[in-house]
């Protein structure tokens, strides 16, 4: 399966303070706790007898099935069997772990690692670590769309002043200026030059009069993308648009921020702001039909806009997934 030899954020770190936390990636339910500090992600089903363990509990030295109490801890070793204290525990007994990552605030996975993937980078994302950028891991939104759309959505820069006209676009301001993808390592970059602002609405616009915004994508195949956008002043806003794939129709999406202006101001409020953007772009996402995504070109008519959306899908049937690709 070529898409679980991935890497996929699948929780905020700070929710996982021991555990248990449910989730699913990719069809696979999971469950995540820590040990001694450390993450571990595992099927989330006992081995004894199938009884999910993120319904059990955290004993500072592991979790314990809600079932029959038996208690997994630091690599998903079973350590405890409260039937049979003395005896010898089965390898049996031990879960089936998963590689973990903790970055931007986000618990990576994998669920089918070998040796490339093992000592693979998680996608990097520009001035999360730089002096002077606020680090901000937004709440996850939950949308019932396909993770392909959803990227091909953020990387999408004609739906501003239509999608976004509530938040940040301009109704009055849709031309886009031509722009060229350039393919990468992991995917390709592109930068996108043009008069449309990044401030919210309503905000004010600080130095922003005549300015041109750059706006600099940067895709890392299949889910993942990040977006530096140049503000007045020095100014840079980088987001992370790490698209999960919980299914074939539902994505977990995880968006870290880091800046380096306004950073006086109460996060709750970029928590709310970005919700409101990724909501306009979840109402197109839902809607779209199919809910695939279509690789083969002759399956959608296209404009000149759709540079990235050709280079996005390009890179996908170049993985080597189907021209109708669904996960």
């Amino acid at each position: 399966m070529k898409l679980a030899r991935h890497w996929y954020p699948v929780a905020l770190s700070r929710e996982v303070t021991d555990g248990p936390v449910a989730t699913k990636l990719l069809d696979e339910l999971l469950v995540i706790y820590r040990v001694d500090g450390k993450v571990v992600v595992a099927n989330d089903l006992c081995p004894h007898r199938g009884v999910p363990l993120s319904k059990g509990k955290h004993d500072g030295q592991g979790i314990a099935c809600a079932y029959h109490g038996l208690r997994f801890g630091a690599e998903g070793r079973c350590n405890k069997v409260p039937a049979q204290p003395d005896a010898a525990i089965p390898p049996k007994l031990h879960l089936r772990t998963y590689p973990t990552r903790e970055h931007y605030g986000l618990i990576w996975t994998c669920l089918r690692p070998d040796l490339t993937t093992i000592g693979a980078d998680i996608p990097s994302m520009p001035h999360w670590d730089d002096p002077g950028f606020q680090q901000i891991t937004c709440p996850p939104i939950d949308i019932f769309g396909f993770a392909g759309r959803q990227i091909e959505g953020f990387l999408d820069v004609a739906h501003f002043g239509f999608v976004h006209a509530d938040t940040f676009g301009d109704s009055n301001n849709t031309v886009v200026p031509p722009y060229r993808p350039i393919a990468t390592k992991k995917g390709f970059e592109v930068e996108y030059r043009s008069s449309v602002g990044n401030y919210p609405i309503g905000a004010t616009e600080r130095g922003s009069s005549g300015f041109e915004w750059l706006r600099h994508f940067r895709v890392h195949l299949p889910f993942t993308a990040t977006l530096v956008v140049h503000f007045p002043n020095e100014g840079r806003l980088s987001i992370m648009n790490a698209a999960s794939p919980v299914s074939a129709k539902v994505t977990r999406l995880f968006a870290p921020i880091a800046r380096n202006y306004d950073t006086d101001l109460p996060v709750q409020d970029v928590y709310d702001f970005n919700l409101r953007v990724f909501e306009e772009d979840k109402a197109i996402v839902e809607s779209q039909k199919p809910e695939c995504l279509p690789l083969d070109s002759r399956m959608e008519a296209h404009i000149l806009a759709d540079r990235s959306s050709i280079a996005y899908r390009r890179g996908l049937r170049d993985m080597g997934l189907s021209r109708f690709f669904i996960a």
